[in-house]
């Protein structure tokens, strides 16, 4: 039996330690199930309130899954993503000490939408390359990214080996387009069918859905995407600054 350590620490906030301890070190690896509650009650001697508010707690910050009926379960650890400049998957993920690559899943020209007709501002019916690509983390992939670009853009970018070479990264330093800023709207949505697969998710799974649309020098924009990123994997945060009173 192992008895939480003698101090002020509420028991719930200590067995929550230990449980996050246990977790950290691999003792409790990534998708294993934890103990159940009764096996929890008896290893460390303390009430099933206790642990059921130590459990409830570690789910509030994302280290493990309640899975109803199941048991609980250790969680794939959110990425953290910043939403203050305009970046990249790759640079985002490097930045992080994450590994990133892509898996290309097609290219095409196709006829633009009213959506992204808007967004490139041209003609709706005009020709635009799409770029549909799975972007990985770690070997995970975290986001189902649609990418428009004008065609006479679009056709030199699919030249290149686009599981391995950003775009951004193309546009400008293959091809001298400087990307100046960025709309961006940001809401959550479900998984549609196209993209639960291209993720490996079920089908109504919660995705954070970004419209992106970049702009180069002149207020021209030169790349509109789609990005949908698993709601399981990942948080994005930003800092706002207060606006004086008049």
């Amino acid at each position: 039996m192992t008895r939480l350590p003698a101090d002020p620490t509420p028991l719930y906030a200590a067995l929550e330690s230990q449980i996050a301890a246990g977790i950290s070190s691999g003792e409790f690896p990534v998708g294993t199930q934890l103990p159940t509650e009764e096996q929890l009650i008896q290893r460390f001697s303390v009430s099933r309130t206790t642990v059921r508010k130590a459990i409830q707690n570690l789910s509030d910050r994302g280290l493990v899954e309640i899975k109803r009926g199941t048991g609980t379960f250790v969680a794939q650890p959110k990425i953290t993503q910043d939403l203050t400049e305009l970046t990249g998957f790759v640079e985002d993920m490097e930045a992080l000490g994450h590994t990133a690559s892509a898996r290309l899943i097609d290219r095409r020209v196709i006829a633009a939408d009213a959506c992204v007709a808007q967004r490139l501002h041209m003609a709706t019916g005009t020709n635009v390359m799409r770029i549909q690509r799975v972007r990985i983390a770690n070997e995970i992939g975290m986001s189902f990214d649609e990418t428009y670009l004008p065609l006479h853009i679009g056709e030199k970018i699919v030249r290149h080996d686009l599981e391995a070479n950003p775009i951004f990264a193309l546009l400008e330093q293959r091809y001298s387009i400087p990307l100046v800023e960025a709309d961006y709207n940001l809401e959550a949505v479900s998984a549609t069918a196209d993209v639960a697969s291209a993720l490996s998710v079920q089908v109504g799974s919660p995705i954070f859905l970004i419209e992106r649309t970049s702009y180069t020098v002149g207020d021209r924009p030169v790349d509109y995407e789609k990005l949908f990123y698993r709601g399981d994997l990942i948080r994005f945060k930003t800092r706002l600054i207060r606006r004086k009173p008049a």
